[in-house]
């Protein structure tokens, strides 16, 4: 088998045995790496030490990974100051990573008036479509009307 040092130096070609008193010699492990190779490759190092940094690096992309959905509720009669405050806060939201829902909330009579939720919506695309871009549509369910807006990759 072809025996990888603890430095990451190729050490040469080794009957099993020989690779495992080598391991032992220097107080490591002998840990098979690619076990479908010719010949098999098989690497010296502290394994404890190597199954703790795996965890520690699945630990930290899962952190990087997550996204959130946060949500904004806005009204069909939303004026403009507001709707500024609200488009600057999900700026934020973008920037950190996440995903921002926009929800028109109507009462009452305004269900009859639905376009102007979409007018709205729209105008808060428009607003952030600098950073942002409409992953869902505008769509009703209920009493709400949904947009979802995810960042732009660059």
């Amino acid at each position: 088998m072809r025996v990888v040092g603890a430095g990451g130096d190729q050490i040469g070609v080794f009957p099993r045995d020989e690779a495992l008193r080598m391991a032992r010699d220097q107080s490591l492990d002998l840990v098979e790496v690619a076990p479908d190779a010719r010949p098999p490759v098989c690497r010296i190092l502290d394994f404890g030490k190597f199954k703790y940094e795996q965890k520690k690096k699945a630990r930290g992309q899962k952190k990087k990974g997550t996204t959130k959905l946060k949500e904004m509720r806005l009204r069909p009669k939303t004026e403009l100051g507001d709707l500024n405050t609200k488009t600057g806060r999900a700026r934020g939201f973008l920037e950190a990573g996440d995903k921002v829902q926009f929800t028109v909330l109507f009462r009452g009579r305004e269900l009859a008036r639905q376009d102007l939720g979409i007018d709205l919506l729209k105008r808060v695309a428009q607003m952030l479509e600098d950073i942002a871009k409409v992953e869902k549509t505008p769509s009703m369910d209920g009493r709400r009307m949904h947009m979802t807006l995810v960042r732009k990759s660059s």
